[in-house]
Parts: C-alpha cells; sequence; structure tokens
C-alpha cells in the first residue's frame, strides 16, 4: 500500500478488501487473554488531534498498543500551538523526534493530503474539516460485512446532515467501491452540491430507508453551521430521526448504524439505539481491528 491514507479514493477496490480481511485476523487477536502482537515494535506513533474526539483518538492509541508501537499523544492546548506555532513548525518538531506515523485530525479540509506531501512519516487522516473520514468509512464496511456477509447489492441509507459529514462522503466512497448501492437522505438545506456518482438522493425519510438493509443515522454538526439549516431539534427528529415505527419500512433485517457522538432524540430514539438493531457499539470495538489493519498495512510497499 501507498505511504499514506487520506482519503477513500486512494485505495484501489483489492486493498479495500485487504485491510478488511487484514481487520478480520486482528479482530481475532483482541479476543485473546494477550491482546498484542509485535508487529510494529519499535516505530514511533504520534496522535495529533486538533479537534475534540472520543472514539477516534482511544481507537487509534489502543490500536497502536495492541501492535507494540511507542505512542505520543499530543494535547494541542498544552501545546505551543496555543502559543502562536504554525502547523508546520510544529509538524516538523514532530517529525525531528522520528517518528514513523502521524495521525492527524484537524478542522479544515485538505491538512492531512499538505501534510502527507512534506514528511517522511506515514500520514493517517483521522478526518479533516468536512472533507474525509476514510478509516470510520473502513470500519462501518468492516461492521456490515460482518453482520451481513457481504456488501454486494447492500441498500444502504446514509441519513441526516450530509453536508457536514465527512463520514458520508467517505461512506458513499468506499461502499460503493464494494458493491454496495448508497442513499443519501435528509433535508435539502442539508445535502451537498456535488453529489458522488452513483449516488440516490432522497428528502423524504420514510421512501429514503423503504426497503433499505442498513441505516446508518448522522450526526447534526451544528458547530460547523453558521445559519439556521432547520427550524428546531424537535422539528428535525419529527421529520428525520430514527424510530422503530420508520425503521419498520426498511427491510425487516436491516441494522441501524451511527458514527457518534449520538444526540438522542435528535437524530435517532434511544429505543433505536439500544435495541438489537442498532450496531453501533460493534462499530466502535471493530474500529480498534480496522484501525490495527490499516496501521500494519499503509506504507508496506515503500518500506
Amino acid at each position: 500500500m501507498k505511504k499514506d491514507l487520506v482519503s477513500i479514493k486512494d485505495l484501489a477496490e483489492e486493498e479495500i478488501r485487504l485491510i478488511l480481511s487484514t481487520a478480520f485476523s486482528f479482530k481475532d487477536v483482541l479476543k485473546r487473554d494477550i491482546k498484542k502482537v509485535p508487529a510494529l515494535r519499535g516505530k514511533t506513533m504520534v496522535n495529533l488531534f486538533f479537534e475534540p474526539s472520543t472514539r477516534t483518538r482511544t481507537s487509534f492509541e489502543l490500536a497502536q498498543k495492541r501492535l507494540s508501537a511507542d505512542v505520543l499523544n499530543f494535547s494541542v492546548p498544552a501545546s505551543s500551538v496555543v502559543k502562536g506555532e504554525s502547523l508546520l513548525d510544529t509538524i516538523r518538531t514532530i517529525q525531528s523526534y522520528g517518528a514513523d506515523y502521524i495521525v492527524l485530525r484537524h478542522p479544515c479540509s485538505g491538512t492531512p493530503h499538505f501534510l502527507s506531501k512534506i514528511v517522511s512519516a506515514s500520514v493517517i487522516n483521522a478526518g479533516d474539516g468536512i472533507n474525509e473520514h476514510p478509516t470510520q468509512a473502513l470500519l462501518d464496511a468492516f461492521t456490515i460485512q460482518e453482520k451481513k456477509g457481504t456488501l454486494e447489492g447492500l441498500e444502504v441509507a446514509i441519513v441526516g446532515d450530509i453536508m457536514h459529514s465527512r463520514v458520508a462522503r467517505s461512506n458513499s466512497l468506499c461502499l460503493s467501491a464494494l458493491g454496495a448501492k448508497v442513499r443519501f437522505v435528509g433535508p435539502p438545506t442539508l445535502m451537498p452540491v456535488h453529489i458522488p456518482k452513483g449516488v440516490k438522493v432522497f428528502y423524504n425519510l420514510q421512501e429514503g430507508i423503504t426497503g433499505v438493509d442498513v441505516i446508518m443515522s448522522l450526526r447534526v454538526q451544528k458547530e460547523r453551521m453558521d445559519s439556521a439549516f432547520f427550524p428546531s431539534e424537535r422539528e428535525y427528529f419529527k421529520l428525520y430521526g430514527i424510530t422503530f415505527e420508520r425503521l419498520s419500512r426498511a427491510d425487516s433485517g436491516a441494522i441501524v448504524m451511527h458514527p457518534g457522538p449520538m444526540n438522542r432524540g435528535i437524530e435517532i430514539s434511544s429505543e433505536v439505539a439500544d435495541s438489537d438493531r442498532a450496531v453501533i457499539l460493534d462499530q466502535v470495538t471493530n474500529g480498534i481491528a480496522v484501525r490495527m489493519a490499516v496501521l500494519y498495512l499503509v506504507g508496506r510497499d515503500n518500506a
């Protein structure tokens, strides 16, 4: 594989399938009493997060430690960034420590792409602005494959704030590459101008989830909104919230996903989120195995 993973678009279909098959092997490792392998012993990994994160950051740190790597978590509020240090100088400082991998989350779209061009370390995109979140898409694909056996021919509805969602963008690319049929479902005000090729658009939730095999509910990203995109949270839930009544329109075996964090009562009801139809916690667990696979495989062709 290439030196970096900054976009799903950089992965060929066979590379995506290789990551998923490798992740299945690593998930078996996580079931052992001793949950570590020496695959990346001696490698130094830096987690550089400029935005808040619970699941992604913790998942990457656990994946790195399970691979026996040395891990440095970079805390932006406690760094020289707050004193005005530029991103470039921060990165050069980290590179001088001999980092082999840099896992980056940044509010500005395209930052991981920029970083990958100027450092020798492998760069993993952990979310850049509203652009992409490739490892989230990979763990979502892994979870669907684990639950459904295949992605080929499945109907997947991605519901909610599509406009501001890097998860929606990466998932539409990843799932389509693996043979799934993707739908975007949401308010017109939260639908992006540019829709990925092959993706169907629905503005009515009931129509959009009819007969689907997977419903992926997205968080309403209020922190990225500088104006009113819908009348109220109550109105949003009334029209686009995932409830058991609406879930009945999907396939009888449909599963419900959410990348987290969830806003209960806005995007999804607690009854659905806590039911056996939801695989939200499975996504969290699978994230460790998938990120182990990514860290293990990325840059191997350049080693």
